[in-house]
């Protein structure tokens, strides 16, 4: 009889007892259970393997992302023929948000020519790619995407889909999430239910045909919930990794992996529900009230007696919950938090402040995020009408050149808002009153392209017309690589596509304020470019739009910049910090673009959809620009005719140039 030495037979059963819940081979594998010996599956970010087996790529903390990969590539296409083979995969899935019916933001299985995504970023990106990389054709990544978040910057169909990703995050095809049962009746599927749902992602590499199919058991459904017709053979390299991404935002959801199996030129072996591991449940949260009910068995008079001064103090200093607070969703911070993060409001955290009081710089204690906290005065004229606008409907705005509103906080009288930190600060401070670093023509170029693309998406991109109201170079933040984001939403008005503004208090800064405004006191995008435009020739000429020091011919910049361009003087405006150092043709260009949106008439004025697409050379500026014509008169006054010029339009001129009134209808 055939002896087998001790050593041997333990190797052996080590590597049967492995083998029973992972099944590795060259061209696929299957996983029931993740957390055995030589998984060969490589974690990064916060993902991480349990103690029953599965895999946790996010946990409830937000702004994070988790990855989990095969450690090995596959061989994906063919060597002579450079043709992509057919793969089906099958997985197990769960997302457990934080907060019922509010998900964020998703997971994606992923095919990528690295395992290695930490350049990637979490929200809205999946932890797939970043700002910079959306859309290149080098990225080589396949996706398909499980999105409980609609991003309206990558044209997401809802909060609740599944799509096919080529090289991007916005989807080549997507749909609602759903299944098909025995009689091949659609029923909807909620991807944040919290319960598991079975997936399989399939691709025919002769009909050049991906399916994608959900259940929510462990028998496949007959009809995919979408198919998809494309040859992956360009966009995949020969050797690739396979494996999942997620990610969260300023709402998290727990994603996990229960089970997963992969196989190349073949079908995805089957997976049992039964056999794999169980989801876990809530986490139990230890009160204080175990410990209370133990010692009042013991000392109840004193226990009593706390008890009473703490609901006296806690009556006493809480807010009371109004409707509109319910709506605006749960990114609540306490206001001992924000205190805590300012230093107390510290002058020493101090970065600025308007009309609409003060803004500090903080670090979350927990995160050690940098934030920006504004702290709306008791005197400010912005009330709770503007600060319940900018929290509920505002902060619901997505887009990589707007100001991240991340959260917001109301104790009795002081309304805080949150946002990310702009460690640049505002433009103005390098436009004006001798700035210590002057701005490069392509710094200001890329600036100016900027605020229009984020105006573009006020305008056009969100699904209500957003006009801002407050376009100005103090509202334009710059972030650590000088990417221009519009900020300051406190001021500004939704109203659906298609319809017609209503009248509203006229309110913004003198210089900026378009001309049919307190006539009419209806703010539209069209006064939103009647802001920009002045924007554009004071980022060009280094100089605001009124300056009430300066001699009658120069007072008002938009007259000055058109009377020197008849004169053929165009280029005696431009900033002289520039030293000259500018494109010619870009500088021209933008100074006319600055004249067509200062026209009087707003018909005259081009939409946001033409100043981009002059700006990005698409189309060619006129040749010679129509005259802004004059301010009802001009605006060759001092600061005491300023003032009586504001208040004959029933408005208040301030002395930093801001204008404050009620319009006719009012």
């Amino acid at each position: 009889m055939l002896q087998i030495p001790l050593e041997m037979a333990t190797l052996c059963l080590l590597l049967f007892c492995s083998l029973i819940s992972t099944s590795i081979q060259l061209d696929g594998f299957i996983y029931t259970r993740f957390n055995q010996p030589n998984n060969n599956i490589t974690l990064s970010g916060v993902a991480e393997i349990s103690q029953n087996g599965l895999i946790q790529l996010t946990n409830e903390t937000s702004r994070f992302m988790g990855h989990a990969f095969y450690s090995s590539p596959f061989q994906f296409k063919n060597s002579t023929t450079a043709t992509a083979f057919s793969f089906s995969t099958c997985f197990a899935l769960a997302i457990v948000p934080e907060y019922p019916k509010l998900g964020g933001h998703g997971l994606a299985f992923t095919i990528s020519q690295s395992n290695d995504l930490s350049t990637a970023l979490p929200s809205q990106y999946l932890g797939l790619l970043n700002a910079t990389d959306v859309g290149n054709f080098s990225n080589h990544i396949f996706a398909v995407e499980f999105d409980t978040v609609q991003d309206f910057e990558f044209g997401d169909i809802n909060d609740n889909h599944v799509g096919v990703n080529i090289n991007s995050l916005r989807s080549n095809m997507s749909a609602a999430a759903a299944y098909f049962d025995d009689d091949l009746v659609k029923q909807d599927l909620n991807l944040k239910c919290g319960k598991v749902i079975l997936a399989w992602v399939e691709y025919d590499s002769v009909k050049n045909l991906v399916n994608v199919t959900l259940s929510r058991s462990s028998l496949k459904p007959k009809l995919p919930l979408l198919s998809y017709h494309i040859d992956l053979s360009p966009f995949l390299k020969k050797n690739m990794y396979v494996g999942f991404s997620a990610s969260t935002g300023l709402l998290a959801s727990s994603h996990y992996i229960f089970g997963w199996s992969f196989k190349l030129n073949g079908e995805a072996k089957f997976l049992d529900l039964d056999s794999l591991p169980l989801l876990p449940g809530p986490k139990k949260k230890h009160t204080g009230l175990i410990l209370a009910i133990s010692i009042i068995a013991v000392i109840f008079a004193l226990i009593s007696i706390l008890v009473g001064i703490y609901l006296i103090k806690k009556f006493k200093n809480a807010d009371v919950i109004e409707s509109w607070e319910l709506e605006v969703g749960p990114h609540r911070y306490s206001y001992q938090e924000l205190k805590q993060a300012t230093r107390g409001f510290k002058d020493s955290e101090l970065l600025g402040f308007g009309g609409f009081g003060k803004v500090y710089k903080g670090v979350l204690q927990n995160s050690k995020m940098e934030i920006a906290v504004k702290r709306i005065s008791h005197e400010s004229k912005q009330g709770l009408r503007e600060f319940a606008s900018e929290i509920s409907s505002i902060g619901r705005l997505r887009h990589r050149n707007l100001v991240q509103l991340v959260g917001w906080c109301r104790r009795r009288g002081d309304l805080l808002l949150v946002y990310d930190f702009m460690p640049n600060g505002s433009l103005d401070n390098f436009l004006f009153d001798k700035p210590k670093v002057v701005l490069s023509w392509e710094q200001r170029f890329k600036i100016i392209k900027g605020v229009a693309s984020g105006l573009l998406y006020l305008h056009e991109g969100y699904e209500q017309v957003v006009v801002h109201r407050d376009v100005k170079a103090s509202n334009v933040l710059l972030d650590g690589e000088l990417n221009a984001k519009l900020g300051d939403f406190g001021l500004a008005r939704l109203y659906e596509h298609g319809s017609n503004p209503c009248t509203t208090r006229v309110v913004g800064t003198l210089g900026y304020l378009a001309p049919e405004l307190p006539r009419t006191g209806r703010a539209t995008e069209k006064s939103d470019v009647f802001a920009f435009g002045a924007l554009l020739l004071e980022v060009v000429c280094g100089r605001r739009p009124i300056e009430s020091k300066a001699d009658p011919e120069e007072l008002v910049l938009v007259d000055m910049v058109w009377n020197k361009m008849r004169e053929g003087k165009t280029l005696d405006v431009i900033d002289k910090r520039l030293k000259g150092e500018f494109n010619e043709r870009e500088v021209v260009m933008v100074m006319n673009l600055g004249l067509m949106c200062s026209n009087n008439e707003a018909l005259a004025r081009p939409s946001m959809r033409q100043v981009m697409s002059y700006l990005e050379g698409e189309i060619e500026m006129p040749d010679a620009p129509m005259a802004p014509g004059v301010y009802n008169g001009g605006f060759g006054f001092d600061e005491n005719e300023l003032h009586s010029l504001a208040s004959s339009r029933g408005h208040t001129y301030l002395a930093n140039g801001d204008v404050d009134g009620i319009s006719p209808d009012e």
